[in-house]
């Protein structure tokens, strides 16, 4: 069994209704994050791979354009623009290319914030 990782890195703005730190959090402010996309299987005993990295770069290029540089708040489908949020939303984006998606984390390295998604219950 094999575990195959790619990153990219998106800046966002948004706004977050949250019962602390109520004020900042509505206004709009922005975040650098990073994300981290694992698939997991068994290499393909003709091409040797569990996944072609082309067209995992593909998959995650699709999810990074719908967030980079954009408003989270508009993004369809997203939801408030949280952590668990943001990483099944990148989750539903790569399953539909990427064949033993096992993981997809979210990261706000300037905060040391992380989150990870594992896919859905069942």
């Amino acid at each position: 069994m094999h575990e195959l990782s790619k990153q990219f890195r998106f800046e966002a703005a948004h706004t977050l209704a949250r019962a602390i730190d109520v004020e900042p959090s509505r206004r709009i402010h922005g975040h650098s994050y990073r994300a981290e996309v694992t698939v997991r299987g068994e290499a393909d005993a003709e091409t040797g791979m569990v996944v072609d990295l082309g067209l995992f770069s593909r998959a995650l290029a699709d999810a990074r354009d719908a967030l980079d540089h954009r408003f989270l708040d508009e993004v369809p489908e997203l939801g408030p623009a949280t952590l668990e949020n943001l990483s099944s939303f990148i989750w539903r984006r790569v399953s539909q290319t990427c064949p033993g998606l096992a993981k997809v984390t979210v990261y706000r390295d300037s905060e040391g914030d992380a989150c990870s998604f594992f896919g859905p219950a069942g």
